[in-house]
């Protein structure tokens, strides 16, 4: 990645929490803290891949970002703009240039217009193509880019297989001329020899049409073929984010550690500890108090049961939110001769 990219997308501190149960006076009782302050920047023609546990709030951090789910709070800046607070036709506007393609291909098609007429539907919403023989022929070229055949316009999406369906969800994401992609685990549910063609047709994509993704996964082997850079997500809060060479070589959170020991090894000869995590992922609408790994975590001290960790710049353009490379949080603590793990 240049770091001389032009900063596509800028996130910062963003909350998404949904209120649960009300009290007699309407007031909700709780909330489920499925994104609570997560913040980065992604560059114009870069991957970043989002890995995590189902839960951790990957999904509903996509969401949040195209504002297909209101946040609760913080920044999203898409090309510099404030996209929190546009509504009604500035949106709509927007949405062209920021798009998604979702997990499931078949629930996200709807089965009872062709293939022809889930394309036009976009192109006409986002005006694109003055007559409907353009558009006619803007859907023949969008299917040919994915790998299929322009007679499958007059067809239904339960005539496809997986594949092919996630082939139609990528055609019409692309449809509108987007600048940004935001992938929702979308190869998770075809098989392992379909993700293969459908993850190489991302990085042709990508080439041919100078895009920009936030890849969501929680197959580590996908994220590191098609990422960039890569962040780990644990209980909605980005806990390590780096470029995706640095991660795998020397993953700082002990929450990233036990993430790659679960990696299998092609060579047999290969020894590798693996680290088992004791306990359950807690819930969302519950949270620990301070690092929300700390119920988990073997290096646990004080302060990780009573400060929430800062995002620490551990190497270059390495960060890590963990108590262990805080050095005012390990002065405090007096624990300077503690192992960090490795």
């Amino acid at each position: 990645m240049n770091e001389e990219q032009n900063v596509l997308l800028e996130v910062t501190d963003l909350k998404t929490h949904f209120p649960v149960g009300k009290s007699i006076f309407g007031k909700a009782k709780g909330a489920v803290k499925a994104v609570d302050g997560i913040s980065f920047v992604l560059r114009e023609g870069e991957t970043l891949g989002v890995v995590g546990e189902s839960g951790c709030g990957k999904s509903t951090t996509g969401r949040s970002i195209l504002q297909l789910i209101k946040p609760t709070s913080g920044s999203v800046k898409f090309k510099g703009q404030e996209v929190t607070n546009l509504k009604g036709d500035e949106m709509r506007k927007l949405r062209s240039e920021m798009q998604i393609v979702f997990q499931d291909p078949y629930a996200s098609l709807n089965p009872r217009m062709t293939i022809s007429a889930i394309l036009h539907e976009a192109l006409e919403t986002h005006q694109i193509g003055k007559t409907k023989k353009e558009r006619e022929q803007r859907i023949q070229e969008l299917l040919e880019v994915v790998g299929l055949n322009k007679s499958h316009a007059s067809r239904y999406p339960h005539e496809f297989s997986g594949g092919q369906r996630q082939r139609i969800g990528i055609a019409r994401a692309i449809a509108v001329n987007p600048k940004l992609i935001i992938a929702d685990e979308p190869v998770s549910a075809l098989d392992v020899s379909v993700q293969a063609q459908v993850v190489n047709l991302f990085e042709d994509l990508q080439k041919s049409l100078g895009l920009t993704y936030i890849f969501i996964a929680h197959d580590l082997s996908v994220v590191k073929h098609v990422s960039d850079r890569i962040a780990v997500m644990y209980l909605g809060r980005m806990v390590e984010v780096s470029n995706k060479k640095d991660l795998f070589a020397n993953p700082l959170h002990p929450y990233t550690q036990a993430l790659m020991s679960a990696v299998p090894v092609p060579d047999p000869s290969i020894k590798k500890e693996r680290i088992i995590l004791e306990g359950d992922v807690p819930s969302p609408a519950n949270p620990p108090a301070g690092c929300p790994f700390n119920p988990r975590c073997k290096f646990a001290m004080d302060a990780c049961r009573s400060v929430k960790p800062r995002q620490i710049e551990a190497e270059a353009g390495h960060f890590v939110s963990c108590h262990l490379y805080d050095p005012e949080i390990m002065k405090s603590e007096q624990k300077r001769d503690m192992p960090v793990p490795v």
